[in-house]
């Protein structure tokens, strides 16, 4: 089973998306902004437990998606880890100092089959990476 973290600090989206992808049959991880979900990724590494695709929202306090990004980028072991950032239209311009890594972006509010087409390819580029396709 695929394992999915969402990381936004907005618990009703949270809850939203848990629903929708448990229903799919995803395993839902969960951090409600990016430091937290850094530290839990960080305590993940080696132990078999991080998640296959992180869905992340761009505006968060502490650490907001794009810190997160670039955080991840510079960890060998996170780095390969398929990224779908989430964001408003207006919030656009701002996401793209966080392009570098991310599978893709997704606007909010999205359409749910956009979000579970986005999230299994997403796990599928990562089962079967380019070189491998």
């Amino acid at each position: 089973m695929a394992k999915v973290m969402i990381v936004d600090d907005e618990k009703d989206h949270t809850y939203f998306m848990r629903v929708l992808l448990e229903k799919q049959g995803f395993e839902v991880l969960e951090a409600y902004n990016g430091r937290e979900a850094y530290d839990q990724l960080t305590a993940a590494v080696g132990q078999s437990v991080l998640p296959d695709v992180l869905l992340v929202d761009v505006m968060m306090p502490e650490m907001d998606g794009c810190a997160l990004q670039l955080k991840l980028q510079e960890d060998e072991r996170l780095k390969q880890l398929p990224v779908i950032m989430m964001t408003a239209k207006e919030q656009m311009t701002d996401s793209i100092k966080c392009l570098t890594g991310v599978f893709g972006f997704i606007e909010k509010p999205f359409e749910t089959q956009t979000l579970l087409s986005m999230v299994k390819n997403a796990v599928v580029s990562k089962e079967n990476p380019a070189g491998d396709r």
